[in-house]
């Protein structure tokens, strides 16, 4: 029973839930809307997405299996390795499509219920057909983190600003692709296809794309830190100091990228590497400084 429950959770990726701390980036940035109600909401929020996304992550295991199998480190996923077997993942799945879309219209603004109903179609067209289309399936994992973006929004009832967004899509994009860095080294390694939107990339190319990619986000975010409208908000002219840890969090991941080659999960970078998570901690610090000091 204790390994079912432990397979179980490997299925519904729970390690990804950190993805879907986004949903309380609205918050962070509105420190005038911190009541109760809109913190329950958030959280409520954070939960339901967490849900679906975990049935999503086995829709895509689910018709992966076959590939996955093949990967050096895939082919160790519950469905692909044998662990859950087909008819479990299909009731788990169930399981968690029912709470978090039934918990999401009971407690939830409907405009909640829709951004995450269409996260949940999106990716069914992303696992049965747009991941095998090059770029496309970049662009659908970055427009994901804007999705939870605007759900964390729209639960405590607040509009986004247009850089957060653009922040937001053009840093997904950059770990995205950086992501698909990591197939392409195995594909030239061992000639094997982990995907067949590979086929449509090249080191050249992805090399390329992260360093733009990576310049856009820093340029973007100094832009953002600079701008008139943001120092009026945050009556602060030294809110550009922010860009300090920015531009170390890009370095750090460049180097995990081009010199230690470990890109391969985003995710787990976050977790377990102690420069990235200094980092953000202290960037959250300033910031946080310069909202609420």
């Amino acid at each position: 029973m204790k390994t079912t429950l432990i397979n179980f959770l490997k299925l519904m990726r729970t390690y990804q839930y950190v993805k879907n701390v986004l949903v309380f980036a609205p918050i962070f940035f509105f420190p005038e809307i911190n009541d109760t109600d809109s913190i329950i909401k958030v959280v409520l929020t954070f939960i339901f997405f967490s849900l679906i996304s975990s049935s999503v992550y086995i829709v895509n295991d689910y018709f992966d299996r076959e590939d996955d199998a093949k990967h050096p480190t895939k082919r160790n996923r519950p469905i692909a390795s044998g662990a859950v077997s087909t008819k479990q993942a299909i009731g788990l799945f169930v399981g968690l499509i029912t709470v978090g879309f039934a918990g999401t219209l009971l407690f939830l603004p409907s405009t909640v219920a829709a951004i995450i109903f269409g996260y949940f179609l999106l990716n069914l067209a992303y696992s049965f057909r747009l991941k095998q289309v090059p770029i496309l399936d970049i662009c659908i994992i970055a427009i994901g983190f804007v999705i939870r973006l605007f759900a964390g929004a729209e639960a405590i009832g607040v509009t986004l600003s247009s850089w957060i967004v653009m922040m937001t899509f053009l840093l997904a994009l950059f770990l995205a692709i950086a992501k698909r860095r990591d197939d392409v080294l195995i594909m030239e390694k061992t000639g094997e296809t982990m995907r067949k939107s590979i086929a449509g990339y090249n080191l050249q190319f992805v090399n390329a794309v992260i360093i733009m990619l990576a310049t856009m986000v820093l340029v973007s975010y100094i832009m953002y830190t600079v701008s008139e409208e943001i120092i009026i908000k945050w009556h602060s002219q030294y809110i550009y100091t922010t860009s300090f840890f920015v531009f170390l969090g890009i370095l750090r991941y460049l180097q995990l990228v081009f010199v230690e080659e470990r890109s391969g999960s985003p995710t787990q970078i976050v977790l377990k590497d102690r420069f990235i998570q200094i980092v953000i901690v202290l960037w959250l610090l300033l910031f946080g400084w310069f909202i609420y000091g």
